[in-house]
């Protein structure tokens, strides 16, 4: 007798379908028809990195720094970018997203994970044009090593990931985390390694730094981009470390949250 219970290859196929929807339904929602309308997507990002860089430029020529400040001021910005965003867009997206839980097919899961693609998808366009932008004008060079400066693009989009997941789902049971995490997020920017290396510290801050998880994917994503040129400090299985544990307690809280939602 053959069994009924649907193939994991159809329920992959049905879980991509409602992804790529809601997706597609972030993105007009978000950004609309008009105007340029989903090139906002990265056009956003692209503007607040330009701008960032700009002024880092005009420092630099103020302290007379050596340091290849536009390569130093796009890894840094971009990475806080990509995972900042994550989690704000994941608090409290459950709500305004009631009306979908009548889809059996869709899940508390899903609303997350279409909502941290997009953000993902933004910052990812975002660096790769900035980059490819100033290397063909020859205001930077290419990495060094593009295998380890996506490995660690990888690693900051898991991190944001699954921070955002978390955070979306506890927000849920505990409203007040919403009011917690905007403040604290504008606090975490400037430990996030974004705008220092961790070599320019004596050995005692420097440990204490590294167990800021951001901090180690923002220094080896400098090291794939300067290689030689610098001086960095990482730990890969740190941050894993936290990606990992991140994600499950993530996970586990989303199950949660699920089995209370009452679709409208």
């Amino acid at each position: 007798m053959e069994s009924t219970a649907p193939s994991l290859r159809k329920c992959w196929a049905v879980q991509r379908r409602v992804i790529g929807a809601l997706f597609m339904r972030e993105v007009i929602t978000r950004y609309g028809r008009h105007n340029i309308g989903f090139l906002w997507l990265f056009a956003e990002p692209m503007a607040f990195t330009l701008g960032v860089a700009a002024l880092w430029t005009m420092m630099s020529r103020l302290h007379h720094s050596d340091l290849p400040i536009i390569a130093f001021a796009l890894s840094g910005y971009s990475s806080v970018l990509l995972w900042r965003n994550m989690p704000s867009r994941c608090i409290k997206a459950v709500e305004p997203n009631l009306a979908l839980m009548y889809h059996r097919n869709v899940t508390v899961l899903d609303i997350y994970l279409s909502r941290t693609m997009l953000e993902a998808v933004g910052a990812t366009i975002s660096f790769v044009v900035l980059s490819l932008v100033f290397i063909f004008l020859g205001t930077m060079k290419p990495p060094e090593d593009i295998l380890k400066v996506t490995l660690a693009w990888t690693l900051l989009a898991w991190f944001g990931f699954s921070l955002a997941i978390l955070l979306g789902a506890y927000t849920e049971t505990h409203p007040s985390l919403e009011k917690i995490w905007s403040p604290f997020s504008y606090i975490l920017f400037p430990l996030s390694g974004a705008a220092f290396l961790v070599d320019s510290f004596p050995p005692d801050v420097q440990e204490k730094l590294l167990l800021i998880p951001m901090v180690n994917g923002v220094e080896m994503l400098r090291d794939g981009y300067f290689g030689s040129a610098i001086t960095t400090h990482y730990d890969v299985f740190y941050l894993l470390l936290w990606c990992g544990v991140l994600s499950a307690l993530g996970l586990a809280k989303v199950r949660v949250v699920s089995r209370a939602v009452t679709a409208e």
